[in-house]
């Protein structure tokens, strides 16, 4: 298999976590997200699906070219995409906590290790193939920026 068809079947597999996502982030977004209060900062609704949708093709692509290293590297790789699975699915239990069951309290303890999954998956992934690694850094300052507004959220409507 070619490294373009790698790239493929990882973003497709990325972006359909946050299809997933997106079905539990919906409804909340409509009926609940507009009721609790929100920080200053909180950016509006319409930034949230163009950002994660550039994120997920990023995480895609970086996971294609790690994987494209396995018959060089196969342990690391095989270690960095365990990884890397571990935090795709910590991503898409984020929105069912925080959205699904409206718990921004038990959704800031997941983001906490999520970012930290995050992190490790691009040490990972940098040691491998340093495009890979970078890509994953403007993932890494999203979830920051989701973790404070996380926590700003829970705090606000405690």
């Amino acid at each position: 298999m070619n490294k373009f068809v790698k790239i493929a079947i990882a973003l497709v597999i990325c972006l359909a976590v946050g299809y997933s996502a997106s079905l539990v982030t919906r409804p909340s977004v409509v009926e609940w997200y507009p009721t609790i209060e929100k920080p200053f900062f909180n950016p509006p609704n319409w930034i949230f699906m163009p950002v994660w949708t550039l994120l997920y093709v990023f995480m895609g692509i970086a996971a294609g070219l790690v994987w494209d290293k396995i018959k060089e590297q196969n342990a690391e790789v095989k270690k960095a995409l365990g990884f890397f699975l571990i935090q795709l699915t910590l991503n898409a239990i984020w929105s069912y906590l925080f959205f699904g069951l409206k718990n921004p309290m038990l959704a800031l303890i997941e983001i906490a290790l999520l970012w930290l999954m995050i992190y490790e998956t691009y040490l990972k992934f940098i040691r491998i193939n340093k495009t890979a690694g970078y890509l994953l850094i403007p993932y890494l300052a999203w979830v920051g920026f989701a973790a404070i507004l996380n926590a700003s959220i829970w705090w606000l409507n405690k």
